[in-house]
């Protein structure tokens, strides 16, 4: 009898003491995991004050200023971009110049806020090496370094892209990646359009920054909208049209264009070419009458435009004719060398055209190129495959332009870094 009770009161004992240590390792759990909560809210709290989405993009004198954009999750004081030329010394801070920035308060989803920041380094050097870093006090970026463009017609190369709109991150990293592997040393990357497909979702832009990594912070962007970053002109009309209103904040672009299409439409001139970004989804004639006059006064050898929806339509049931009816004369008038364009989710490339048929390699004529760097395809449309040297859907395609003197060499990538086709201007 008394045996049994001394069994019992030891297992009553070892009971207790597992309790115990179960109670024990409960709390250290628990407390773990507060700990844990703790910090993952202050990596939070601290992300959200430093520097994201940063890209450069060009002015309309991107020999002498360089624009540079940015974005935080909290309301910082102070924010500026720092810059100084590359020298062989790593003290960065001997030459620095700071910049302050302006910064623009844009609501999310569900009453959220962000800000996002922009700086225009100007008073540069041509053809110079530049470091540059955004932010504030305790919550800088990492140092970038950019070259501005030289003063005269000096060979360059860049890469034009058409439309990622769809499953950017998942899909169109490796493009944009294959990309600057053919060409690390393009002057900057061009795009026409659609770069993400609803462009009032902020989610989407996130996956286009991802998908894109660092290459922005180093190589300058130029950019116009498509028809993605407005809205359904099947849904919305009139006054209710507009561009979304991301986009604007996400990029810092020359204003240099008709009034009420800044930052969507404009001019600038880069090594011996005339660039001239068109936005084809709103107020048409209007930038046709200011097309005719920047090109009636340009000095420049080179005049590529690019433009999001394609001036011969190459994508099953589709065709721009008001854009075709505006712009193709102006086109044809100047001898616009190279048309860029997107939109058609296909891949053509035109023969030298003047008045709508070809014309012989040594006659003046315009090249018209559509091309894809995201997943999505679409059916192709015989309409003016007569015009076209090549023509074919379903690839995701880059391409690499070199402009060199007197001439202009086309090439273009699929996304094993494989030449899929190529031409070269003369003149």
């Amino acid at each position: 009898m008394k045996a049994s009770i001394t069994k019992t009161r030891n297992r009553l004992k070892v009971a207790l003491l597992c309790l115990s240590l179960a109670l024990t390792s409960s709390c250290a759990v628990s407390e773990k995991q507060a700990a844990q909560q703790q910090e993952d809210q202050w990596l939070s709290e601290a992300n959200a004050w430093l520097p994201e989405r940063i890209i450069l993009t060009l002015t309309e004198n991107p020999s002498r200023s360089q624009a540079v954009t940015w974005r935080t999750c909290a309301k910082v004081d102070s924010p500026s971009a720092q810059i100084a030329p590359v020298t062989d010394s790593f003290a960065l801070k001997d030459n620095l110049r700071t910049i302050p920035a302006v910064r623009e308060e844009v609501r999310l989803g569900e009453g959220r806020l962000v800000y996002h920041f922009s700086a225009v380094l100007e008073a540069l050097k041509p053809d110079t090496l530049y470091a540059y870093r955004v932010g504030t006090d305790h919550h800088w970026s990492e140092w970038n370094q950019f070259k501005t463009a030289s003063n005269g017609d000096s060979p360059f190369k860049f890469v034009y892209l058409g439309d990622p709109q769809e499953e950017v991150k998942s899909m169109c990293s490796r493009i944009f990646r294959a990309a600057y592997k053919k060409a690390p040393d393009a002057a900057f990357w061009l795009f026409v359009g659609d770069l993400v497909d609803n462009g009032d979702k902020d989610e989407e832009w996130d996956e286009l920054f991802y998908a894109l990594g660092w290459i922005p912070r180093m190589t300058p962007m130029m950019l116009l909208p498509g028809n993605h970053e407005y809205p359904d002109k099947r849904t919305l009309q009139g006054k209710a049209y507009k561009l979304f209103h991301l986009w604007r904040p996400h990029f810092t672009l020359p204003e240099n264009g008709p009034r009420g299409l800044e930052e969507t439409v404009y001019s600038l001139d880069y090594q011996g070419v005339r660039f001239v970004m068109l936005n084809g989804n709103e107020k048409i004639e209007e930038q046709a009458k200011w097309l005719d006059g920047i090109l009636t006064d340009n000095p420049q050898r080179w005049t590529i435009a690019a433009i999001h929806q394609p001036i011969f339509s190459t994508a099953k049931y589709r065709n721009e004719s008001t854009l075709r009816n505006q712009l193709l004369p102006i086109f044809e008038k100047h001898s616009v060398d190279l048309v860029l364009q997107g939109h058609d989710h296909t891949y053509a490339r035109s023969y030298r055209i003047k008045s709508s048929a070809m014309t012989g390699d040594d006659a003046k004529g315009t090249v018209y190129v559509i091309s894809v760097s995201g997943p999505k395809f679409y059916q192709l449309e015989t309409r003016y495959e007569g015009l076209m040297a090549r023509i074919e859907a379903g690839r995701q395609l880059f391409q690499v332009i070199r402009v060199d003197g007197h001439r202009l060499y086309y090439e273009s990538f699929d996304v094993k870094g494989e030449l899929f086709d190529s031409f070269t201007l003369e003149k």
